[in-house]
């Protein structure tokens, strides 16, 4: 349940740097997703052509502020999205590190608490820090969204263990791994951890065949939260026979 909205489908899909319009509506279909992510400077570059495949896919949009360094930036790009968009949702990021793309998290913070008490739903992209996400609900946020890796990286889920920590940590609260997956399989793992959904583009878009490839990611990432709900087995430092030896015949 995100923001009183529940999703049968829990992948997200972002909408940048695929090769055609074309391709971009054929891999919005395979995907199956309910929602797709869109920045304001993106829709901005498309204008009018770019806001009907929107529009044609019957997606929920879930606008963002990617590229946004300070808080003002992000704020001032919410509000022109939500006024475009005619949405309260939005991914919020504030990216404090040009390399990593790692978010800034004392603005976030502070940019969360702006846009919550504007009556935006917020999305933001954090760490797997759980001091930020206790700041982030604080703050008004009602879903995390912590990365797997840096954007565009395909490194999947970097810090496994952090990770975890974080879904104990928050067990009511939506988690949403955002960035770094780079392959079906990654995202297929963070579901079957109990993470809510997750969220990519670049790994599609950049696809040899990005049709096939969200195809593939929704149907992982499907398969992983069926995994999580069916209850996976414990792992085991010890083997342990699946054929009980008691009444096993005994030969002379």
């Amino acid at each position: 349940m995100f923001y009183a909205t529940e999703l049968t489908n829990r992948l997200m899909l972002g909408t940048a740097q695929y090769p055609s319009p074309q391709i971009l509506r054929d891999a919005i279909a395979a995907s199956g997703t309910e929602v797709i992510t869109v920045s304001l400077r993106r829709e901005g570059q498309g204008g009018g052509a770019f806001r009907e495949i929107l529009r044609e896919s019957g997606c929920r949009i879930l606008p963002n502020t990617a590229g946004c360094h300070t808080v003002r930036e992000a704020v001032t790009t919410a509000q022109m999205a939500r006024e475009l968009f005619g949405t309260s949702w939005v991914k919020l990021e504030v990216i404090g590190h040009a390399d990593t793309l790692q978010p800034d998290p004392f603005a976030l913070v502070e940019a969360a608490r702006i846009l919550c008490a504007d009556g935006f739903e917020v999305f933001p992209y954090t760490t797997e820090d759980l001091i930020v996400g206790e700041r982030l609900l604080e703050a008004g946020c009602r879903v995390l969204m912590p990365w797997g890796a840096p954007i565009g990286s395909g490194q999947g889920l970097r810090n496994i263990e952090g990770l975890r920590t974080m879904r104990a940590h928050f067990p009511e609260v939506p988690l949403v791994i955002d960035a770094g997956i780079g392959a079906p399989s990654q995202a297929m793992a963070a579901m079957e951890m109990g993470f809510d959904a997750v969220l990519l583009n670049t790994a599609v878009a950049k696809a040899l065949d990005p049709v096939a490839m969200a195809r593939a990611f929704g149907q992982a990432v499907a398969a992983g939260r069926t995994a999580f709900e069916a209850g996976l087995m414990p792992r085991r430092d010890m083997a342990e026979a699946s054929t009980p030896i008691f009444g096993r015949a005994v030969l002379a």
